[in-house]
């Protein structure tokens, strides 16, 4: 068996359920399997390029944190070392630290990076591998759209939040009788919703893969009110869009209440009253998809997925991410990784099986 030094640990992007879980399968495979040493740092890269800011982690330190949501470690979406920001005379400022927090590896004997984020984390995980760097990326996103890896940590529990808020819209939808809009996350890819809205039950799914069409949306709701159904729910990326000749759209966009910029969730829910007697209330998920305890899956997942990023630093094959290939882990280069996004398919098995059972993507 091959030992180990001091292994670096850094947290990028936003946080997911799951974080803690890899934390702590890297901290104890490195001290139990190979008689190494963890470093973390604390928000993101800034461990590195403010020391203080960085602590060893032993099997002490991370028990008791496998059930725990968000990251001991904290993280951060601002701390590209590259470009990092610096408020200087009340103007932001990018600077680029990369060789600082470099030299301040080398002082502080670290001889390896995991580096756990998403597609912009691991962009930077691959600029530093070009500076010279050992490294090795671990996947994470809630919107589960890394091309790179089949599944990511955290998507799993974000879907368990979106259908438990799905399952209490439709009983308080049926009790007064209104369309109900739940607003999730997915700027570019809408694998949540997509997921979230066929595990919930929801009547209309909107993703930015397929821009729609607001009177689709309304004839579905006229449809289900005629057949006797007293609410409609309606799951809605917050990166979907309407179709750029929507006569709906267009009729009603130069509006005094349109001027100001709406989420997509409350555009809807200003829209569809135009149209009828339709109550509608709007729920945007927000940050509470990011929250609470990772579910049974991400918390093995993030556990594989850590082990597997120190292996790959004991056999020195640098410069790749871990990732889940059906279900085996395995890895690929940081190339491969980055760049490409995970987008749905149109006509994928998940939609086909949507339509079928009779759900509306307002393009149909």
């Amino acid at each position: 068996m091959s030992t180990l030094g001091t292994i670096g640990l850094v947290n990028g992007g936003g946080d997911a359920p799951g974080l803690n879980a890899v934390t702590r399968a890297v901290v104890r495979t490195t001290y139990y399997q190979y008689g190494g040493k963890v470093l973390g740092s604390f928000d993101g890269f800034d461990g590195f390029l403010w020391p203080e800011k960085s602590k060893e982690l032993t099997p002490r330190d991370v028990r008791g944190i496998l059930p725990r949501g968000g990251t001991i470690l904290g993280t951060s979406s601002r701390g590209n070392p590259f470009r990092y920001k610096v408020l200087e005379d009340g103007q932001l400022v990018e600077h680029d630290y990369s060789q600082l927090a470099i030299d301040n590896m080398k002082k502080m004997g670290v001889e390896a990076l995991v580096v756990v984020g998403g597609d912009g984390t691991q962009r930077i995980a691959l600029d530093l591998h070009r500076r010279g760097v050992a490294l090795v990326g671990v996947p994470k996103t809630i919107d589960n759209d890394l091309s790179a890896t089949d599944v990511t940590f955290g998507f799993d529990t974000a879907l368990h939040t979106v259908t438990d808020a799905i399952d209490k819209l439709h009983t308080t939808g049926e009790s007064h009788g209104r369309v109900m809009i739940l607003e999730v996350m997915g700027r570019d890819a809408g694998w949540i919703a997509l997921h979230g809205g066929v595990a919930g039950g929801a009547e209309i799914i909107l993703i930015p893969e397929i821009p729609f069409r607001i009177e689709q949306i309304l004839a579905r709701i006229v449809a289900r009110k005629a057949a006797g159904h007293r609410f409609s729910v309606v799951v809605v990326a917050e990166g979907c869009s309407v179709q750029d000749d929507d006569p709906f759209w267009l009729a009603h966009k130069a509006s005094p209440q349109f001027i100001e910029k709406k989420s997509i969730g409350n555009l809807l829910g200003a829209l569809i009253p135009l149209a009828g007697n339709h109550e509608v209330r709007v729920t945007v998920l927000g940050h509470l998809q990011r929250g609470g305890s990772p579910s049974p899956f991400d918390r093995l997942l993030g556990t594989r997925l850590g082990v597997a990023a120190v292996d790959l630093v004991a056999q020195k094959q640098f410069g790749r991410m871990v990732c889940l290939k059906g279900d085996t882990i395995s890895s690929c280069t940081l190339e491969e990784a980055v760049g490409r996004m995970k987008t749905v398919p149109a006509d994928c098995d998940t939609v086909r099986a949507a339509r079928a059972i009779g759900i509306s993507f307002g393009a149909d």
